[in-house]
């Protein structure tokens, strides 16, 4: 069994590693087949969430499995920076003592949230129902992305942006709410974080708070709010939606959590297994939540094959061992429904349906335009470049698969973690090697994702 490897035991200081000065490219190859069993990270929203909820509980949280990746790391930081003791116990052990609901101190220092826009949106929810100001920051990726959207509600709620760039961008300094009040909200878009955020500002409010969701997304902010022990229930709303209401104020307590694999970090040697001949791969304790295998349904459509077993649970989420043979897939459509289930996983379904053959769909992409970059343009010039025919209609794209990759060019990943491992996924079965431009944003959410996939038999050099 191959792992990650760990980092000191010990008080969080500035453990967080900085992205290199200078780029770190990186050429992949066709390799032999992928052999091996791994356990991929583990998975980043449930690490995020387990960090901030332990924080705002009662006691010690304690969890195991945690991603330490920069994105994780840095939210970590700034559970410190207001106020909870985060410590490393061991290998992907940590220990969390918590300040209660409403009980975050004011940072001393601005919250530096790196690359994560996960870590930075969540935050901004549980800082908006505590009467302090903090002051949110990351890298140049993240300062370019939008925050309006989530900082919306927190508004309605109480809290106020009281200096910040234009947009709603990072920098900026948000005022919590001395008396948060309770909302119902209807999400524009089919997003966890912004319901995260609200259900997490709404803990602090009295009565009742509600987000309504047209379509379902990732409910693991829910499932853990109830595993601390938050009043918590959600219910159908329409064909594809759901109602979520919170009561608010309750005294959540420390809990243990273990941290299942990341299924998106899992869904890049699962790709690459598919697509290079001879290959038999095994992943263990990989979470298995309805609302985040959409790429797991969408490619066994394609044909794969993947096997779960020793299917289990933890804190609500289920997680199985998949087994994984390479496999001929063919082109499908992938309903725009199904985008919130694998938000995340279309750069890698997209060199998917590069290497099957016939024309893959993939409809309702528009919210990969607002990721750590626009990933719906990134990763259609990904394929261009490699010689894949592309084409982006609306927020729909559409990939003409040939059975193979000609492969032969530079990817520019745009400082975007998930295009730098998509591309070098790519190059392990096309027919030419594929160079990527900067390798060094892969440590924000799978630091040892080159020595894995290297384990498995892939040539990366």
């Amino acid at each position: 069994m191959w792992y990650l490897r760990g980092c000191p035991q010990g008080p969080l200081k500035d453990t967080i590693l900085t992205h290199s000065d200078q780029p770190r490219p990186l050429q992949s190859r066709a390799s032999g087949p992928l052999t091996g069993k791994v356990r991929v990270p583990g998975d980043k929203s449930i690490s995020h969430r387990a960090l901030i909820l332990g924080a705002l509980s009662v006691g010690e949280t304690r969890i195991s499995g945690l991603l330490e990746g920069e994105d994780v790391l840095n939210t970590a930081k700034s559970m410190q920076a207001l106020g909870a003791r985060v410590e490393r116990t061991g290998d992907f052990a940590w220990k969390v003592n918590g300040v209660g609901v409403a009980g975050f101190a004011q940072p001393k220092v601005a919250l530096d949230f790196g690359n994560s826009g996960t870590g930075c949106r969540l935050v901004m929810g549980a800082v908006a129902g505590c009467p302090i100001s903090a002051v949110f920051d990351g890298d140049a990726s993240l300062r370019s992305r939008p925050m309006r959207r989530i900082l919306d509600p927190l508004e309605k709620i109480g809290a106020k942006v009281t200096s910040g760039s234009e947009g709603g961008r990072l920098p900026l300094t948000l005022q919590g709410a001395r008396d948060p009040l309770p909302i119902t909200y209807k999400t524009p878009v089919a997003s966890a974080q912004i319901k995260s955020a609200v259900l997490l500002a709404g803990l602090a409010a009295p009565g009742i708070t509600t987000v309504i969701e047209t379509e379902a997304s990732r409910d693991h902010t829910e499932l853990m709010l109830k595993h601390f022990g938050a009043d918590v229930t959600s219910v159908q709303e329409g064909q594809h939606g759901r109602r979520i209401t919170l009561v608010g104020q309750p005294e959540l307590h420390g809990a243990n959590v273990v941290v299942p694999a990341d299924p998106s970090s899992a869904a890049f040697p699962i790709v690459a297994a598919l697509i290079v001949e001879g290959s038999d791969v095994v992943l263990s304790d990989v979470m298995t939540n309805p609302l985040r295998t959409g790429l797991f349904t969408t490619l066994r459509e394609m044909g794969a094959f993947i096997e779960e077993s020793e299917v289990r649970g933890d804190a609500g989420e289920p997680m199985a061992r998949l087994r994984v043979r390479a496999s001929k897939l063919r082109g499908v459509e992938v309903p725009p429904e199904r985008a919130p289930s694998m938000i995340d996983e279309y750069l890698v379904l997209a060199v998917a349906a590069s290497f099957a053959e016939g024309t893959t769909i993939m409809r309702g992409l528009q919210e990969l335009r607002v990721k750590e970059s626009d990933r719906l343009e990134a990763t259609a010039a990904m394929l261009r470049v490699n010689g894949v025919k592309v084409e982006i209609s609306g927020d729909d794209m559409i990939v003409e698969g040939r059975g193979h990759v000609p492969g032969s060019g530079t990817v520019a990943t745009h400082m975007d973690h998930r295009i730098a491992m998509s591309a070098l996924v790519m190059g392990c079965a096309s027919d030419q090697p594929v160079t990527v431009d900067d390798t060094g944003f892969i440590a924000t959410s799978f630091p040892d994702f080159i020595p894995m996939m290297r384990s498995l038999g892939a040539e990366f050099s």
